[in-house]
């Protein structure tokens, strides 16, 4: 089976690790920022509704992956 991507496609993994320029860099933190202010907002409102057990199984691995951290590295 072929790997999908979760939020970052292969490409703007690149570019937000600066492997394209700045632009690019700047261009892909644009695209993701809408994808998670839009599409992951309703997403969630979805899982909430229908299916609360997944939506348990993303803030787990949400909230792990941060551990406990304060900040955010913003562009």
């Amino acid at each position: 089976m072929a790997k999908q991507r979760a939020l970052l496609t292969t490409t703007e993994r690149e570019q937000l690790a600066g492997e394209h320029g700045d632009q690019r860099r700047y261009e892909a933190t644009s695209r993701v920022r809408r994808r998670i202010k839009d599409e992951l907002t309703t997403d969630i409102e979805l899982l909430e509704k229908h299916h609360p057990g997944l939506l348990n199984e993303l803030r787990d691995v949400v909230c792990e992956s941060r551990g406990d951290r304060d900040s955010t590295d913003d562009v």
